[in-house]
Order: C-alpha cells, then sequence, then structure tokens
C-alpha cells in the first residue's frame, strides 16, 4: 500500500514538472470586469490549456467573481490569479515591471485583425465585460487594438470563446517559435511552485476531512 503512495506522488510531481517547463511567463492575461462566473472560469481552463501562468483580473462586484470548478475544471488551481482594484494603474504596473505590449479586444473598424500580432513578444492579453467590452482607462493603454472577423449578423462571440481564440493564436506562433521547448521558469520558480501545489493539495484534503 505504502509503495503505490509513492508511484502516485511520484506521477504528480513528473506531471507537475512537465506542464512548469510548458508555463509562459511573458504571456499574461487580465480580465476586466467579467461578470459571469461560468465565463471567467472557462477562460482560466482555457489560460491553463496554452501554458499562461499569471491571470489578473478586476471586478466591480464586492465579492469578486465566484469560481466554478465544474467549468474551469480545476485549472484555476494551477494557475496564479490575482485581483486588482485600480485597473489602469494594474495594467501601467505590469507593462513597465515586464515590458509586456498590451493587447485589448475592442470591436472597432480600426482594430487589428487578431492574427496580425505578434504574440510571441511577451505579451499581456487584456478582455473586457460581456458587454461594454474593456473600460476607457485601459483602452488608452493599448499597444494594439484587436478583433476576431466576424461573418454573421451577430457583431462579437461569447468572452470565453474570444479568448479562447486569441490565446489559441498565440499558441501556435509560439509552438512554431519552438517557445515551448525551453522553460521560461528557472529551476528555482519550478520547485518553489511545485512545493506549493504539494501544500495546497494537502491543504484541501485536510479541509475534505472536517
Amino acid at each position: 500500500m505504502q509503495s503505490n503512495r509513492i508511484i502516485v506522488l511520484e506521477d504528480r510531481l513528473k506531471r507537475f514538472y512537465e506542464v512548469l517547463q510548458k508555463r509562459q511567463k511573458d504571456l499574461v492575461v487580465f480580465v476586466d470586469d467579467v461578470t459571469n462566473e461560468h465565463n471567467f472560469s472557462a477562460i482560466l481552463r482555457t489560460c491553463d490549456a496554452v501554458g499562461v501562468m499569471r491571470v489578473y483580473y478586476f471586478s466591480e462586484a464586492k465579492k469578486g467573481i465566484e469560481i466554478n470548478e465544474a467549468v474551469s475544471m480545476a485549472a484555476n488551481r494551477w494557475l496564479f490569479i490575482e485581483r486588482v482594484y485600480d485597473r489602469e494603474k494594474a495594467i501601467k504596473e505590469i507593462k513597465e515591471r515586464e515590458n509586456l505590449q498590451v493587447v485589448v479586444t475592442w470591436l472597432d473598424e480600426s482594430s487589428k485583425d487578431f492574427r496580425e500580432i505578434n504574440y510571441t513578444k511577451p505579451t499581456l492579453l487584456v478582455v473586457g465585460n460581456e458587454l461594454k467590452g474593456v473600460s476607457e482607462d485601459i483602452l488608452n493603454l493599448a499597444d494594439e487594438r484587436i478583433v476576431i472577423p466576424m461573418m454573421g449578423m451577430v457583431q462579437s462571440l461569447n468572452v470565453s470563446v474570444a479568448t479562447g481564440i486569441i490565446l489559441y493564436e498565440a499558441l501556435r506562433q509560439r509552438l512554431d517559435k519552438g517557445m515551448y521547448l525551453k522553460p521560461t521558469l528557472s529551476e528555482k520558480e519550478i520547485e518553489e511552485i511545485i512545493m506549493k501545489w504539494n501544500n495546497d493539495i494537502i491543504a484541501r484534503r485536510k479541509e475534505r476531512r472536517k
């Protein structure tokens, strides 16, 4: 019985290491006041799938936004998610600190086709509220404004679907450039994250036993 536990632990650690080897430290997502928990949770699931490590979000709601783990498939457990209370200040700080291009989704004739952007550059992708889009303050910080071409009667896609399409274009470009073959995290950073994930698992197990 003890040997089975060790095997499970080793398999889990191996999986953690493999995933973290592909995390894209310089591909970051900012969610601006998305209100639907299913949309937010689906965005988190896609972020994990393409190797995004960090997600920032702003919410007008007092309690923020809930995460539905049935929708996210618990992807939130493997991401670093941070709520910010001043979106303009947060984006300015992230951009300046990490030298990221700010790419904002915006439904406008002047916006570029999302496929024209070079996502192999360090990128902060900003997606907005289901009805209003991103705030004007954020729009003014954009280096690039992008749109997904629409051929039907509706003008835009669901925010979680749109985020997925854009992130998978980023994935395609980064795969073509071999960016998933070389880790962006240091060995020390990988070890620290693995330790955190293990501790989180232990904490959740203890909570379930109460």
